[in-house]
């Protein structure tokens, strides 16, 4: 066993007679029972340290070795120096993003030979643009797996499709206009204002309203077909028909996106299969470790444990893992449809949502923990002592605690480190195992006056069979779910072990708190706040049981899952099917009336007007319309001004807006290469390649758009310094010119995949395609007739000269069009955005969200729980707006993003919280008929609670969106919340056993006054917040002037 760092005769001097917290234990793997000592193992922080300690000291030798040692010459410290570099440039190279950077530097020289290599140039024709068959290899790089790279054949394939769809589409009503009709100026400007404006605002609405990468390249790629075709190649402005020019620009699309799936599927392919399986396996630890970390915190009363750095590390790994879980799962889903394999995908998809639901009663479990810590370090509480030391504490005066210490703490849970699991029997007999502790009825036992004293009794009592049901799951969560080899791990006894650990778990626990409820010390009248604290204790005890049970019951399910997947995966009974192909069932089955299963999400979903970024949460003017159309329809008629302005709100949308002056912003960029006047001028300074960068700088807010253009503009002078370094050295030889865009893919692929700076590292290499690369084509006379910018003989300097204008001036249009036409500033819609976040979540405590298990939903969708998850998508919107306004300048001082990122992290708090109780009110919508005697018996203070809860939310709300103080006077939550945690003591101590109550019907309030208690702690912090941002309330704000 494992002491941690204290001696082995130390150990044996403390080591008590008889076994210590003795509980049955269930052995997963066999499904034995063994009685004994239970505990977790070595805490993953400390777990490695020998007895003396020496295994700790060891690192530290080093350093002292290094520093008394004779100074080395400085050739042997660069020798060392390189040697690091070495190994990490090797270990770095064998990584997975070392493999994917390599994998796009080996895209993008496949690309450029489409430009070098004579025969594959001469598919493409006679054209200066070949280049844009390696710029394609840089949007769609191959460093994905081979699910991301079919969705990204889909995009590629629906962004030709609409290509081609406007550019013959305007050049069918060119001729029509041109020809027929003899009105081409006419003609031009239909094509102006439907096709480039309307074409082009529809890419960047699409690309706003889905939000996603892959979607976001495409639009970057629909834009440069377009662009080429509508404003460059002059078939438009001329009134002809001609699909050459069309057809070149889809082939180099195309071959660029073949030449990117062709290296992802043959150089070290990556399956998202694979890459979901070992996430599972991570996420199971991560599991195994919190769930061990935060029962043993609990368990001890000691905080500490869960601020170590290995309980960081291992919710960090969680959350960082989790992530990768859900995108490789959407990944995963393109391989099983193409393998056919449609019944594994849903599986997975399941055993996912079964580990989101296992998070949650994580979350639940942290929760309780959290509100035992702070009610150990209340200042009533005995000082700083905790359970634990309550517990093991000699104290004469106390004569239960006296005799009871030696039999409840052994000397490495003394010293912080728990001892490891001996999988042998005890040789104790049952008698000498403190299972179960029996309180005497007399005076014997000391009197409870603290939180800590009751806490301390339910961890005699429920302690060892908590600690037995965590061990159990956790050692099978440390086998699941699968093995090195791939193969599903479940052993056949981890079922019936499990059910036998639960069924274990619950009997003593509800044999433990019926006996400890039954002593006459938690039966006496107390002050309210005594009974309040009692109660909370309990709620918190209570709650982390239930918890723990959950967990546990969910595991059930897990393992159900696994045991299908494992029948389908190795047996496949229904065979390989490809349903996804068969849309004639579809068609045949589909039901409109079943759209949405959820009326109430629909009608949320309906609330979509006028958002700071299209979400779910209505804007101010909606809210406005919602709350008046009721009363003018009681009127005789509505006004034809009102209905008018009802018919014309999707014009008041901001997605909408932003298209709109998308599309005016392209047009009016466009227009002079229609006119016969400026077309030279267009064609001379490269506005196509401009008019693609504006597409690209365009965002919704100010922000976006600043931090963008800032990307493109350094990677654009980056790119144009290489491109002309690189032409100067190689004198235009194919060969060394190739060399030169492989090292610089290389180092670009770093930038994009390694750092994320995705915009940055594609305009690198987009400006330098537009110059070196088109520099090639003209030496090699790819262009008939074509003189400019040195013909034959290129002038790199004109050509970069050129580009970088035209990038440049591109960047700056879309900068300027973002803040003339409808300018949406992101400071002021993050602001905003969170007060009507805060009014909302106010308005669901509006009612008691309890109420709705006795009285029924409520007809309004934003008084009902369910709106959380909408809430929490919106919060997501939120933190892309905080980062977006940090890069707005504004004369009142930088954008304060500590402080806002601290008020987003108590929200976020919050909606955990509002999930939480989501998660209890879910699993059961209907009270049973115990259940809803307490909430009867509560109701009013509950009511009570719930309404000053919604107050303080509108008054948070109220302050963020007018930017004014708080006021001093604010409501609290804790009287009332001590009211309604006195009233369920009562009904615990004085009707409990008349109405048939059990403690399981107590689990939804212990849920209840836990978040209320979350909810006001993090108010609190939020409203701290507010102060240090706009002060307090004083008399110079308030004189009338």
């Amino acid at each position: 066993m494992n002491g941690g760092n204290v001696s082995p005769l130390h150990r044996q001097s403390f080591r008590p007679k008889r076994q210590l917290r003795q509980a049955t234990l269930i052995l997963p793997k066999t499904g034995r029972r063994v009685k004994r000592n239970v505990t977790f193992g070595p805490s993953p922080g400390l777990g490695g340290a020998n007895a003396d300690g020496s295994a700790d000291e060891q690192p530290q030798a080093s350093p002292r070795l290094e520093h008394h040692d004779p100074q080395p010459g400085i050739f042997s410290r660069l020798s060392e120096a390189t040697k690091h570099r070495m190994e990490q440039a090797w270990i770095f190279a064998n990584s997975k993003t070392g493999r994917g950077v390599f994998k796009c530097s080996i895209a993008y020289l496949i690309g450029s030979m489409a430009t070098f290599v004579p025969v594959i140039a001469g598919l493409l024709g006679k054209q200066d643009g070949k280049h844009m068959v390696a710029t394609v290899t840089v949007y769609f790089h191959p460093a994905r797996s081979k699910g991301s790279m079919i969705e990204a054949m889909i995009c590629a394939v629906l962004a030709f499709l609409y290509a081609a769809f406007i550019s013959f589409s305007s050049m069918g009503v060119s001729i029509l206009f041109g020809r027929t009709l003899n009105m081409l100026v006419l003609g031009h400007i239909v094509i102006l204002i439907v096709f480039c404006g309307g074409g082009l605002g529809f890419v960047g609405w699409i690309k706003q309203r889905l939000g996603h990468p892959l979607v976001n390249i495409s639009c970057s790629l629909t834009s440069l077909a377009i662009i080429t075709v509508l404003t460059k190649e002059g078939a438009v402005q001329a009134a002809e028909f001609s699909d050459d020019k069309v057809t070149q620009v889809m082939i180099m699309i195309l071959m660029g996106v073949f030449a990117t799936t062709a290296v992802s599927f043959i150089i070290w392919p990556v399956s998202a299969r694979e890459e979901l399986k070992g996430d599972l396996v991570q996420v199971t630890d991560s599991f195994g470790d919190l769930l061990a970390m935060i029962t043993r915190g609990f368990l001890t009363g000691s905080e500490e444990e869960l601020q170590q750095e290995s309980f960081r590390d291992a919710s960090g790994k969680y959350k960082k893992v989790f992530t990768s879980l859900t995108k490789n799962l959407k990944e995963a889903k393109y391989e099983h449809y193409v393998l056919g394999t449609e019944k594994e995908y849903q599986l997975e998809a399941k055993l996912v949502n079964c580990i989101q639901r296992l998070a949650q009663n994580i979350g639940g479990l942290r929760s309780a923990a959290n509100t035992q810590f702070l009610l150990m370090a209340q200042p009533g509480v005995s000082g700083s002592v905790t359970p634990a030391s309550t517990i093991c504490a000699p104290t004469p005066k106390f004569g239960y605690f006296a005799s009871m210490s030696n039999s409840l703490t052994s000397p490495s849970e003394d010293h912080g480190v728990l001892a490891a699991i001996d999988e042998t029997p005890e040789d104790a007999s049952s008698e000498d195992s403190p299972l179960t502790y029996h309180f005497p009825e007399g005076g014997s036992v000391h009197s409870v006056t603290s939180p800590s004293d009751i806490f301390a009794r339910f961890i005699i009592q429920l302690g060892p069979s908590m600690k037995s049901l965590a061990v159990t799951v956790r050692k099978i969560l440390d086998e699941l779910p699968y093995t090195i080899d791939g193969r599903i791990a479940v052993n056949a006894h981890f079922r019936t072990s499990l059910d036998d650990a639960i069924e274990l778990y619950t009997c003593s626990r509800e044999e433990a708190l019926s006996q400890l409820y039954k002593t006459k010390e938690l039966t006496k009248p107390r002050p309210v706040e005594m009974e309040a604290d009692f109660e909370e204790v309990a709620a918190s005890c209570g709650y982390f049981s239930f918890s723990l049970l959950d967990f546990a019951n969910e595991m059930r399910v897990y393992l159900e899952i696994l045991d299908d997947l494992k029948l389908e995966i190795e047996e496949r009974p229904d065979g390989k099917t490809w349903s996804w192909l068969k849309v004639w069932r579809k068609i045949g089955e589909s039901k409109p009336e079943q759209r949405h299963n959820d009326p109430e999400r629909e009608s949320l979903i309906a609330q979509n007007e006028e958002n700071e970024i299209p979400g779910d949460i209505p804007s101010p003017a909606e809210r406005k319309a919602a709350t008046e159309v009721p009363s003018v329809q009681k009127g005789p008629k509505l006004s034809y001004r009102y209905r008018l302005w009802r018919a014309l709100s999707v014009l008041r949308r901001d997605d909408v807006k932003f298209a709109i002056k998308v599309g005016i912003g392209a047009a009016l960029y466009a227009l002079p290469s229609f006119l016969a006047a400026s077309r030279p001028f267009y064609q001379h300074w490269r506005g196509e390649w401009g008019l693609l960068s504006y597409m690209l700088v365009c965002a919704m807010t100010i922000g976006a758009s600043n931090t963008t253009g800032f990307a493109r503009f350094f990677g654009t002078c980056i790119g144009a310094v290489c491109a002309i370094v690189s032409w100067i050295a190689s004198r235009g030889n194919a060969i060394l010119l190739a060399l030169f865009g492989w090292f610089m893919a290389l180092w670009t692929a770093y930038i994009i995949v390694a750092q994320g700076k995705g915009p940055m590292g594609r305009f690198i290499m987009l400006t330098y395609n537009l110059s070196a690369l088109y520099a090639y084509s003209l030496s090699v006379q790819e262009v008939d007739g074509d003189e400019d910018e040195g013909g034959v003989r290129p002038v790199i300097t004109e050509i970069v000269l050129h580009r970088v204008v035209a990038v440049l001036s591109g960047c700056l249009w879309g900068l300027i069009v973002t803040r003339l036409i409808w300018p949406i500033s992101a400071r002021e819609k993050f602001k905003g955005g969170l007060s009507i976040l805060w009014l909302r979540m106010g308005l669901v405590w509006k009612r008691d969200p309890l109420a709705m298990l006795t009285e029924g939903e409520s007809p309004n969708a934003y008084m009902d729980l369910r709106e959380e998850f909408d809430l929490h998508r919106f919060l997501s919107r939120l933190e892309n707006l905080k980062s977006s306004a940090a890069s707005e300048a504004d004369l009142r001082g930088p954008f304060p993003d500590a402080a806002y990122s601290r008020i987003l992290k108590s929200t976020s708090a919050m909606l955990d919280a509002f999930h939480a109780m989501n998660v209890m009110i879910m699993k059961n919508p209907k009270a049973t008929k115990a259940e809803a005697q307490i909430l009867e018996h509560t109701v009013k203070e509950r009511t009570y609670l719930s309404t000053r809860i919604s107050h303080l939310f509108q008054v948070l709300a109220s302050s963020m969106k007018l930017e004014y103080p708080l006021n001093e006077a604010l409501p609290n939550t804790d009287n009332a919340r001590d009211r309604l945690l006195a009233k369920i003591f009562r009904f615990r101590r004085k009707e409990k056993d008349a109405t048939g109550v059990t403690d399981q019907d107590f689990e939804l309030l212990y849920a209840y006054a836990l978040v209320t208690g979350q909810l006001s702690k993090e108010i609190n912090d939020v409203g701290k917040e507010i102060e240090k941002l706009f002060g307090v309330l004083n008399e110079e704000l308030l004189q009338l002037q």
